[in-house]
């Protein structure tokens, strides 16, 4: 069975970069990686794909509908879409009206960057019609199958397999107590300033309550930067507020999450990935109970798990452990195996001549509604095709013209970034009087 050589993933954030090009490379062994950044509000930057550490042999940041002329212009094997529901419909779309009938095309792949605890009916239905829609545990491909079968949609195209980030080496215990504690910060939750500050100020108590801990609040992203969700109100704004500020030995940090587990004795989250990328070592994790267990936070997804917490049991020694059967069921401590069938069939697929074309559950029959407005977002006719004037030629344009052109891009998404972080929440606050 042929092994699939050339591999592309189209990402929208740092996150999803991370996991769709990790994920390539489970399913494609020493594939040629060519990646492409999906350009929008969380177009990552250099820095924050640095930070991730995984690098392709080229990197273009293209519109939907360029990157649909480049997978009809390249022979790719497999196309691995890494992005936001709608995103993945558009493409989905896009190249359904590439290839209408069986054709020579490649094998298209998606799926979840990690812990999937809302939108689940929309996020699936966005992403039915690719060849593989990929589940990270045993939970997940049960709810995904459920789902699909629910609206009476093929449920074929859900594979399981495991979060390709799950890995480095297990956890070694330093002694009964955690020397480094790290606290996973997220973007979004929780999203409100009082919530937000008071996590922060109980990082910088725990430190102050344990002089011989170092307490780290890792950050994903710098002010003024996106990654899979909007960062209205940085911590790092945040920390420059407290009034007693953060002591010696709790400091902000950036950096590779796994380099970051490393060093780590306690990992402390609300709902963050992180938090299984830590179990899977075997480092003591705790997802906070703090502000409750509800579902806009995303820690009722770790029900059972063994690991939810609080600070006041922190502070006063608790290093929690994960229940073995509960760790099983989200295919945390899987191993390279966990990728097997996906693997498979995948090669399956590229070892057939012709594949039959994209069959997405959204239609213009199924969603006349809905459908229409998700394409055209991203300059993609009802039909799939795009729009006059999505794809520049690329030749015959001056080097002047593409320089202005990024230029004016760039500003022109430092401008809605400014608009998010300063100007939105500005507009909250005296509709709030």
């Amino acid at each position: 069975m042929p092994v699939p050589k050339r591999v592309a993933v189209l990402a929208d954030s740092d996150t999803r970069w991370k996991w769709g090009a990790l994920t390539a490379r489970r399913l494609a062994p020493e594939p040629h990686l060519t990646g492409f950044l999906l350009r929008g509000r969380a177009t990552p930057t250099a820095r924050q794909l640095g930070e991730v550490g995984v690098e392709a042999d080229r990197l273009t940041e293209v519109t939907c509908a360029e990157f649909l002329a480049e997978i009809q212009r390249e022979a790719y094997d497999v196309v691995v879409l890494a992005l936001v529901g709608g995103a993945v419909q558009a493409v989905l779309h896009g190249a359904r009206a590439l290839w209408p009938d069986d054709a020579a095309r490649p094998v298209i792949v998606t799926g979840y960057v990690g812990v999937v605890y809302e939108k689940l009916a929309d996020g699936l239905l966005l992403r039915h019609g690719a060849d593989l829609v990929l589940a990270n545990s045993r939970h997940d491909a049960e709810r995904f199958r459920a789902v699909y079968e629910g609206v009476g949609a093929d449920a074929g195209a859900v594979t399981e397999t495991a979060l390709p980030f799950l890995d480095g080496a297990p956890y070694e215990s330093a002694g009964s107590r955690a020397h480094t504690v790290v606290f996973a910060a997220q973007p979004s939750v929780p999203e409100n300033r009082a919530d937000r500050t008071y996590l922060l100020r109980r990082a910088a108590e725990h430190a102050r309550r344990h002089p011989d801990r170092e307490v780290l609040v890792k950050l994903r992203s710098r002010p003024g930067e996106h990654t899979t969700h909007l960062e209205e109100l940085p911590y790092q704004r945040l920390a420059e507020k407290l009034p007693d500020g953060l002591p010696a030995n709790c400091r902000l940090v950036y950096g590779n999450m796994g380099e970051v587990l490393d060093r780590t004795d306690l990992l402390v989250t609300v709902s963050s990935t992180a938090a299984l990328e830590s179990m899977h070592r075997s480092i003591p994790t705790a997802v906070l109970t703090d502000l409750g267990i509800r579902e806009a936070l995303g820690n009722h997804h770790f029900l059972g798990s063994g690991c939810l917490a609080s600070w006041d049991e922190l502070d006063a020694g608790l290093l929690p452990k994960g229940d073995p059967d509960w760790l099983a069921e989200q295919g945390v401590g899987a191993g390279p195996e966990a990728f097997t069938a996906a693997r498979d069939r995948v090669a399956e697929l590229c070892a057939r001549e012709q594949l039959p074309p994209l069959a997405p559950y959204y239609t213009l029959t199924t969603a006349p509604g809905y459908l229409p407005g998700i394409l055209a977002r991203h300059h993609l006719g009802p039909d799939g095709v795009p729009l006059p004037g999505a794809v520049r030629p690329a030749a015959g344009e001056s080097r002047l013209r593409a320089y202005l052109r990024g230029r004016l891009r760039n500003a022109a998404r430092g401008a809605y970034r400014h608009g998010v972080q300063r100007v939105a929440p500005l507009i909250r606050r005296m509709g709030e009087l």
